[in-house]
């Protein structure tokens, strides 16, 4: 599903990140291209942190301008296919969190899979990449990807 290529660019970017998460999007059919997008969670945690109570180590916000990027995409002959993010030091799965963000009374507020990095002080271990299932009302891991 994901290539080689565009896994080492993702895994280069939470490599970078480290010891924040990253983010970003991943286009094509198949997917061919990595957009590594800012990670905003750090600003808004000292800017309101009673509202935003973690910082960019334990979570990621996409800027306005990244998510109209997104939401243009979705219009578009190029869609994006999967938001990606890191977990630094806790493994690759979808948190409470990560589905609370990425839903909006139940449903997913968007069309695309989500690909969850975990990454470590040594390195990436790998990454697994979640669907929506309609059926069982939650993501489901679809396909995992070794560490490099």
């Amino acid at each position: 599903m994901i290539p080689e290529r565009v896994l080492a660019q993702i895994y280069a970017h939470a490599r970078a990140a480290y010891p924040e998460e990253c983010c970003g999007f991943l286009y094509g059919q198949p997917i061919d291209q990595a957009q590594p997008v800012e990670n905003r969670q750090n600003e808004l945690h000292r800017l309101d942190p009673e509202r935003f109570p973690r910082d960019a180590g334990t979570a990621y916000n996409m800027a306005v301008g990244d998510i109209r990027v997104l939401e243009k995409s979705l219009r578009s002959a190029r869609p994006v296919r999967v938001i990606y993010h890191s977990h630094c030091e806790v493994g690759a799965y979808f948190s409470d969190e990560d589905k609370r963000a990425a839903t909006w009374d139940g449903e997913p507020l968007y069309p695309v899979d989500h690909l969850v990095v975990d990454v470590r002080q040594e390195g990436v271990r790998g990454a697994k990449l979640f669907r929506f299932d309609a059926a069982r009302r939650d993501f489901v891991e679809i396909a995992a990807y070794p560490g490099a």
